[in-house]
């Protein structure tokens, strides 16, 4: 058997007072990995950051394992595992940002307060299992789940630490002669085949941290690593002391051989049979008092005993127990594969895909079709005269597909055009007519909504300088600057003409009344605007405005703008009354990077391509709220019924409030045969009537019911 890794180090060391842009406030823990340091968030949440041992900064091996956990714990970031804040894997010490909850670990609990009672089992395993589920879902393998590792949160447990996760579509494998995890926990095939560990292990490892949270023990014990490596092998489990209903399934999890285990969806339909209420208070009344902090005070390895010490007072008051048991929870959780503070994102198990209806809602049922040949994110917008979805994707020119029900009415196939994804607009449907660019972006065509026969069809292979849906025309600008107008409902050219001192015009906030024109001067100093009349081409009123500026949208007759920094970083919301010719910028507390927007009223939501929502509010001048979502690469936000959706590259489907930028809910990954695919852009949901459609780059088209995001 190869030699087990047990690799410890003095965790103290030089203690930088920055990682990042985050303040080190004071040591919470130290493991193998890293330092984990308290800290705090702009908007004031509590974070808890990791900073790597200098001495492992420098080996390009744990570099690129730290980058892996780094990605893993993004992908899988939901209702049982921890969203990272932020994190930068390239830095000299490289650190990642989580968000910090109360909780203590499940070893921490089962030490100080003994084994789970029945009902407690069976909800850390359902939280287990719908866990593991989405971990996998994410095309992730944990490797390492133990008692530690799961924190017992008063909302239920949260799976944490991807320190030595692997994504499936990672090039990143175990080395010859090591093994990494942690032996009275780790699956056969972890000590025979290390470089084929599947999801299976997973199922294995949490059945012995079930057997440990009921028992006190794990399945197969002894003081030698060795011995237990031998034991886990060969040896059948000790399950004295498992409840009666649970220990069909957990023998089964325990199995030799992964192929004999069940899968977490199997897990979920059997546990349904077995389940039982829980009382949410029984972790909540966890003992805090021996959980007071005390400054700069490491903690080696998964085992914490006496790390912390109560504080000198007769009376340990509510606010100071949360605290403490927070912090003690944080201690908990490190070990030599470092650590990950919990956040529960979404709420309860989502409804299937397939169309199961969620408990106690509608009788809308959720839905998902793939449109095409599934090799790309399709394109969609909703007509509510039909009602119907018009959708676009590679192989497909043209389809319309019932709103309710998902099912496709007919479909054009785009015949000899290219099948790649070349970032055309939605089909649109405007005065009965359905307008639709061909997949090579060679034609504009004008389609029956009823039947997808052609009406019409134009060549606009020659203007390639913008796109823009305006009331009843199409308008179309070439590389020198000039602007057509196409009539929507016959294909002719309606007027066709240069804008008055714009060269190369952007066409932006395109709106059935009016479209803006923008164009920055090349000194980054100004930005022309022009509002221009769709179905005229005049141009209703001109300024040149200070700043590199992007139109938004039209709200109360006021032009709300975006404005860049000299780092092409957005740093303002800018509202402009082109009436009284006065214009309102509000800063935002920190620049974001390629950040895409939307307006609602006075308000203006921006996300950046690195996951930071920021709500600000121009009526109050003030920026209201800033949420980090760890989603990198998403859609432009779209607001409906107070609450913000959007899409990540990965294809889930985001929900956040509105008021107060907390998430509420997101779908499961739609990824796709190829993970490694970059999207070139990722399509906005569309929000109707108590439902929300979205697309994936699996080629999936699917709907979910507004009424409750964390039944997703």
């Amino acid at each position: 058997m190869p030699p087990l890794n047990s690799y410890r180090r003095d965790p103290e060391a030089e203690h930088p007072q920055y990682a990042g842009q985050y303040r080190l406030e004071s040591v919470l823990g130290s493991g193998g990995m890293g330092v984990v340091y308290l800290s705090h968030s702009t908007s004031g949440k509590r974070l808890a950051v990791k900073v790597v041992h200098e001495e492992l900064a420098a080996d390009p091996e744990f570099r690129a394992r730290f980058r892996q956990e780094v990605a893993a714990a993004r992908r899988v970031s939901g209702a049982f595992t921890a969203p990272v804040v932020d994190a930068d894997p390239e830095a000299e010490r490289p650190w990642m940002a989580t968000l910090f909850i109360p909780g203590p670990t499940l070893s921490e609990f089962v030490k100080r307060k003994g084994p789970l009672p029945a009902a407690e089992l069976r909800h850390v395993m359902t939280g287990l299992t719908e866990a593991l589920r989405d971990i996998h879902r994410a095309g992730v393998v944990h490797r390492d789940l133990k008692p530690s590792n799961v924190l017992l949160a008063a909302d239920g447990p949260k799976v944490i630490d991807f320190g030595i996760s692997r994504p499936s579509d990672s090039a990143l494998r175990t080395e010859t002669g090591k093994l990494i995890g942690t032996p009275p926990f780790m699956a056969p095939e972890q000590f025979s085949q290390p470089r084929s560990v599947g999801p299976a292990a997973d199922v294995f490892a949490m059945a012995s941290v079930l057997v440990h949270a009921a028992t006190g023990r794990g399945p197969f014990d002894s003081d030698s690593p060795y011995v237990v490596a031998y034991q886990v092998v060969h040896d059948k489990p000790v399950l004295k002391g498992i409840p009666e209903d649970l220990l069909p399934l957990i023998e089964r999890c325990l199995a030799k051989e992964p192929e004999e285990r069940p899968t977490p969806d199997i897990l979920m339909a059997e546990l349904r049979a077995v389940s039982a209420s829980y009382d949410t208070q029984s972790f909540a009344q966890f003992d805090t008092t021996s959980f007071v902090p005390a400054q700069r005070q490491p903690v080696h390895d998964e085992h914490v005993s006496q790390a912390l010490k109560p504080e000198s007072r007769p009376r340990v008051s509510r606010r100071t127990a949360t605290a403490a048991v927070a912090l003690g929870a944080t201690l908990a959780v490190l070990g030599t594969a470092g650590v990950l503070a919990a956040q529960r994102f979404t709420g309860p198990e989502r409804s299937d895909p397939a169309g199961t209806p969620n408990a106690g809602t509608s009788a809308f049922r959720s839905w998902d079709r793939v449109l095409g040949n599934g090799t790309a994110t399709p394109v969609c917008s909703y007509a509510a005269t039909a009602p119907a979805l018009f959708c676009a994707g590679p192989g497909v020119k043209a389809a319309r597909l019932d709103p309710a029900t998902g099912r496709v009415l007919w479909s054009r196939s785009a015949g000899s055009a290219s099948n790649r994804d070349t970032g055309r607009p939605a089909p649109v449907l405007r005065d009965g007519v359905l307008r639709v660019v061909t997949p090579d972006g060679s034609r504009l065509e004008g389609l029956a909504p009823a039947t997808g026969k052609a009406r019409w069809t134009v060549d606009i292979s020659t203007y390639n300088g913008g796109f823009c849906n305006a009331g009843d025309v199409v308008l179309l600008v070439a590389p020198g600057g000039s602007v057509t107008a196409i009539d929507g409902a016959t294909g002719k050219e309606r007027w066709h003409r240069t804008l008055p001192g714009h060269a190369q015009p952007v066409l932006t906030a395109c709106g059935d009344d009016s479209v803006y024109a923008a164009e920055q001067a090349g000194d980054g100093a100004s930005t022309l605007i022009s509002a221009v009349n769709p179905a005229s081409g005049k141009v209703d009123w001109q300024r040149r405005l200070d700043g590199t500026l992007t139109p938004v949208g039209v709200s109360g007759g006021a032009l709300y703008l975006t404005e860049a920094n000299d780092a092409s970083q957005t740093d303002a919301v800018v509202r402009y009354d082109p009436v009284h010719r006065k214009a309102v910028r509000v800063p935002l507390a920190q620049p974001l990077e390629n950040t895409e927007s939307t307006l609602q009223g006075t308000r203006v939501y921006l996300l950046s391509h690195r996951g930071a929502l920021v709500a600000v509010d121009t009526a109050h001048r003030a920026q209201l709220w800033r949420t980090e979502t760890s989603v990198a690469e998403a859609s432009k936000p779209v607001v409906s019924g107070g609450r913000l959706y959007f899409t990540a590259a990965d294809g889930r489907l985001l929900a956040v409030d509105a008021a107060s930028g907390v998430p509420t809910g997101q779908t499961r990954a739609r990824i796709g045969k190829d993970p490694s695919r970059y999207v070139q852009s990722v399509p906005a949901p569309l929000a109707v009537g108590g439902r929300v459609y979205a697309t994936a780059p699996d080629g999936t088209v699917f709907a979910v019911d507004a009424k409750d995001p964390s039944r997703w």
